[in-house]
């Protein structure tokens, strides 16, 4: 392992918190390097961009992500509404994100619903896949009764 991804590795910490801190941190900043020391080592991880493909791979999901700073640099994300289910091997955050996007009349806000997974490896904890879906305003509100219509 190169010394630069071995110390960003060492540098986030032993908790799926901790990468998903380090997760929107390297979105923001727009660094390639750190939000890429968040992924597993692992050939089947994932990443679903709201309304994109089905990623698979750090090499395809380095590329995605590269070609969505070299748009416009960092992307202004906040994670909010965490909700978490977590074990001992593994863990799914359920993020509602808020990303501001640049339109035609300026800055506005998107939302975005997300789901984060982490495994415990070798290496401590890591994502495995980041499935990413548009949302709205609404989605702020959570509701513990089953929806009327499934799909």
């Amino acid at each position: 392992m190169p010394r630069h991804k071995a110390k960003l590795h060492a540098a986030m910490g032993g908790t799926p918190d901790d990468v998903e801190a380090a997760f929107y941190e390297a979105l923001q900043a727009g660094d390639i390097e750190k939000l890429m020391a968040c992924w597993a080592d692992e050939d089947d991880i994932v990443c679903i961009h709201p309304g994109g493909p089905r990623i698979i791979g750090a090499g395809a999901i380095r590329a995605a992500f590269d070609a969505l700073f070299a748009h416009g640099g960092a992307i202004h994300v906040q994670a909010e509404h965490i909700r978490r289910v977590d074990s001992m091997a593994s863990a799914v955050h359920h993020v509602l994100e808020k990303v501001e996007v640049m339109t035609a009349d300026g800055p506005a806000q998107a939302h975005v619903l997300a789901t984060n997974v982490y495994h415990k490896t070798p290496q401590g904890w890591r994502l495995v896949v980041h499935h990413a879906s548009p949302g709205t305003p609404g989605d702020v509100t959570e509701t513990q009764h089953p929806p009327q219509v499934l799909h």
